[in-house]
């Protein structure tokens, strides 16, 4: 197996590498509450690790339709090509060995990597955070939920204001050594209704980021087009129609959103 990290990986060649490799699995991630099972994919010598998520293994929703969670990963990585900032790993929808499912990327963090969001003391947030929420631990200490005032988070947040992602949890975000910031698990996301729920209120009202606008611009033009067409392989019509107007609503603010009044605003565990 190579020892080449799988960022170095260009998307075209992990794109092809997902489609047409071999699949090997290697174990579940027990952590998970869908079935999740880290593979080993290997096409003409390249080995690589992949996250392959069964529709099969899919625990029922309340609020999604079953067997959708997949198409929901494979379309935020859709999007994600689009704005061009690399927040979602190679993701495509194929058969695998449990049947059709999610193919991603897997994406290496070194041993040192350090995290850009968590619970610091209420009283010690770093210089340069956000605080998001209040907490207190089991003797009853003070801890903010904080998070980087960072530009790759930024980025992050307005990508799931577009896609309405239902769970960005601070574990749902990746630092692999090349310093992009990935994230993953966007199975909860695309609804029609507002369920926006993230860690990342830190900018909560405030100007997007000066890049938005040119993203937002070329997401609109391109769901005329062909990236409309490969979404509606994977989500209903109305759904990406609601992407539209959340771009839309989002252009017209200039800012980014405020948390749900009627949704929880932050996943649990938020971490």
């Amino acid at each position: 197996m190579t020892t080449e990290p799988a960022a170095a990986l260009a998307e075209s060649d992990a794109i092809e590498l997902l489609s047409r490799g071999q699949i090997d699995i290697e174990g579940r991630l027990v952590d998970a509450s869908n079935t999740t099972l880290r593979a080993e994919i290997t096409l003409d010598g390249l080995t690589r690790r992949c996250v392959y998520k069964p529709v099969r293994g899919e625990r029922p929703l309340w609020d999604f339709p079953d067997g959708t969670l997949a198409g929901r990963e494979v379309s935020a990585f859709l999007v994600s090509q689009v704005t061009g900032w690399d927040v979602v790993p190679p993701t495509i929808l194929r058969d695998g060995p449990l049947g059709p499912g999610a193919l991603q990327l897997w994406i290496d963090e070194p041993d040192d990597a350090e995290s850009l969001i968590g619970f610091v003391p209420a009283y010690d947030v770093p210089q340069g955070w956000i605080a998001v929420a209040n907490a207190r631990d089991d003797d009853g200490d003070a801890f903010a939920l904080a998070h980087a005032d960072d530009v790759r988070l930024a980025r992050l947040a307005v990508f799931d204001a577009i896609i309405n992602n239902a769970d960005r949890k601070g574990g749902h975000v990746l630092y692999p050594a090349t310093g992009t910031i990935h994230g993953v698990d966007h199975g909860v996301s695309f609804h029609i209704e507002n369920k926006l729920r993230t860690v990342l209120w830190g900018w909560t009202g405030k100007p997007l980021i000066g890049e938005a606008a040119e993203i937002l611009a070329k997401l609109a033009a391109e769901l005329d087009g062909s990236l409309g067409e490969s979404l509606e392989e994977h989500l209903t019509v109305t759904e990406v129609q609601h992407i539209r107007l959340r771009i839309r609503r989002l252009q017209r603010s200039s800012r980014f959103p405020k948390p749900p009044q009627d949704w929880p605003a932050i996943p649990w565990p938020p971490v």
